[in-house]
């Protein structure tokens, strides 16, 4: 069974399960992200069983113990979880309760779980405080966090001058663009798991040379909350080959609604001016009424 990783050793051993053992597997399946970073005692008790349910269950699957299994869970969410797993974790559950109502689902509890325990008013009230106060502000997001990057700054575009959205291919590429980054300067790093080495290395270059580096990503075991001087964390699930952003998109559009009200009176004016701009060259469809 060495060879073997968790969700394979799951399956395998799925038929031997106990009822109690059956539920732990179901909660470990479709809660990867939280699980990876539970006590046993925890564990059991979000799964709904006893610690000993937990504890046997390591032993079930022939690891020597919890931690062993806990390893096994967090291989799975930082470094394991490719796209062939991924179909693996979710074919089953969508299947039976069908796609659409099963991924709603899933996302309306990833969102109460981040208003329960994830992002922290107070880091939200400070990464605000650093974007308003910053001379420039970078924002970077790899694959597919890259669209909620650029959403970010498209918003935040609209509000004030100098932003820039760092747009790269490589991780020279990404330091070329920030180079000159300074203790004047804010930068947002979004990653989730998979976690991007680009976006970790372009968060640590920022706070190196002295800038405001928040992270946008989903718990405080994330490799870019260590060079982050405020971390923002908001669920995320894996959904077949799909990653579900939805908790971070909230996140985002809290932002721009944060720092525009910060601004009011300017963005009133900047907003004005563009609405101008778009009238006169009649950029939005405009329905007869």
């Amino acid at each position: 069974m060495e060879h073997l990783n968790l969700l394979q050793r799951m399956e395998k051993k799925a038929a031997s399960f106990s009822k109690g053992q059956k539920r732990l597997a179901q909660y470990i399946t479709d809660n990867f992200d939280n699980a990876a970073y539970l006590t046993a005692s925890k564990l059991g008790k979000e799964a709904g069983v006893s610690e000993s349910t937990v504890v046997r269950f390591a032993y079930q699957l022939d690891y020597d113990g919890y931690p062993e299994l806990q390893k096994a869970m967090q291989v799975i969410v930082k470094t394991n979880s490719n796209s062939i797993q991924r179909m693996s974790l979710s074919s089953k559950r969508y299947q039976e309760k069908g796609v659409l109502k099963s991924i709603l689902i899933t996302d309306a509890e990833r969102l109460r779980d981040t208003i329960q325990n994830g992002v922290d008013e107070k880091e939200f009230d400070k990464a605000v405080k650093y974007i308003n106060d910053s001379r420039r502000l970078y924002i970077l997001g790899a694959r597919s966090a890259a669209y909620l990057a650029g959403l970010l700054g498209y918003y935040f575009k609209m509000l004030f001058d100098n932003v820039v959205i760092v747009d790269a291919n490589s991780t020279s590429e990404t330091l070329e663009q920030i180079y000159n980054i300074s203790p004047e300067d804010a930068m947002i790093g979004i990653t989730f798991p998979r976690y991007s080495k680009r976006t970790i290395c372009a968060l640590q270059y920022a706070k190196n040379h002295g800038a405001k580096t928040i992270a946008l990503t989903d718990n405080m075991q994330s490799p870019i909350v260590e060079f982050a001087d405020c971390s923002l964390l908001a669920k995320s699930d894996v959904m077949t080959i799909v990653d579900s952003l939805v908790c971070p998109l909230s996140v985002v559009n809290a932002l721009v609604t944060a720092v525009a009200l910060l601004r009011k009176d300017e963005v009133e004016k900047r907003l004005m001016a563009l609405e101008e701009l778009w009238n006169e060259y009649d950029v939005y469809n405009r329905s007869s009424q």
